[in-house]
């Protein structure tokens, strides 16, 4: 395949890297998947983007080189150790904001549609919390999922998870829903914009005439 080669990583990821090595982090996203947020973000000029399992960082600076310069991230972590990488190396960029944070009780205090991306890297909003997910992605906002196809690290049982999940979220009629074998098993959906209401019946004025034998007689 092509796709490595056309595939422009972030300023920093290089860093990010030898750091997550260092850490032996294993389960930070793969380039060809950073590659897709890197396109999805930059379909959202302006927009609201959303993390949960910042890791090291490596996802967070694929969203970040897609952003333009007014969208903002927000971007989730329980592990301190972990999300500190990504704080030294993109700490300093406006538009970022890394949270220490358990990922489902940060969703249960968003409004509703209030993201244009969510990408849920961690087991809260997938496997955890997924209607609260789901709930905050704004019509034509993405929803975004990743580690479906089988993984060397997947505990014993996972792979039925990721079955029901898959089916759940192919069958929920708010989103429309793209699964695919590429980097290590990704979903996009879409959330449909709402059914337009039906516009009012167009009132039709009717007149009524009515011609008196009298008149009839006239004629």
């Amino acid at each position: 395949m092509f796709d490595r080669s056309f595939i422009s990583p972030p300023e920093h990821l290089h860093l990010i890297k030898a750091r997550t090595e260092e850490l032996k982090f294993n389960m930070a996203s793969e380039d060809r998947t950073g590659a897709l947020l890197q396109v999805l973000a930059a379909s959202k000029p302006g927009g609201k983007m959303l993390e949960l399992g910042t890791g090291t960082g490596i996802g967070t600076s694929w969203l970040l080189s897609g952003m333009d310069e007014t969208a903002t991230l927000v971007s989730v972590e329980t592990d301190a150790i972990l999300q500190d990488v990504a704080c030294k190396i993109l700490g300093r960029d406006k538009r970022l904001r890394l949270l220490i944070q358990d990922a489902a009780a940060f969703l249960r205090k968003q409004p509703q549609q209030s993201f244009d991306l969510v990408f849920a890297d961690a087991m809260p909003g997938k496997f955890e919390s997924l209607d609260d997910a789901l709930a905050i992605v704004k019509p034509g906002g993405f929803y975004i999922i990743d580690d479906l196809l089988p993984q060397a690290n997947w505990p014993a049982g996972h792979g039925s998870k990721v079955d029901k999940l898959l089916h759940r979220l192919s069958a929920d009629p708010r989103f429309a829903m793209l699964p695919m074998t590429w980097a290590s098993g990704i979903a996009v959906l879409t959330r449909l914009a709402p059914p337009s209401e039906p516009l009012p019946k167009r009132k039709h004025l009717i007149r009524s005439v009515t011609i008196s034998k009298e008149a009839e007689r006239t004629k």
